[in-house]
């Protein structure tokens, strides 16, 4: 598997269920490259802007590969 889908409506929905003020993204490398794609900051600003209108913050998104981790919030993406 080289990507999956994500889609703004079922995260703002689960959000809205859960009463959330806030929530954090993570997700998986396989390949152990924490390097974000150009899919992963695309998506990221997607939610920011979904969650946005329900005055749900994005905390952070985390990249997961093997021992590392890349934090969009340590690096200002979020």
């Amino acid at each position: 598997i080289s990507s999956t889908q994500v889609y703004p409506r079922e995260v703002v929905k689960r959000a809205l269920h859960f009463n959330a003020a806030a929530v954090i993204f993570a997700h998986n490398h396989p390949s152990g490259d924490i390097t974000p794609s150009q899919a992963d900051k695309s998506i990221t600003q997607q939610l920011i802007k979904a969650l946005q209108l329900i005055e749900v913050r994005v905390l952070d998104h985390l990249i997961i590969g093997g021992q590392q981790i890349f934090s969009f919030a340590e690096h200002g993406l979020v």
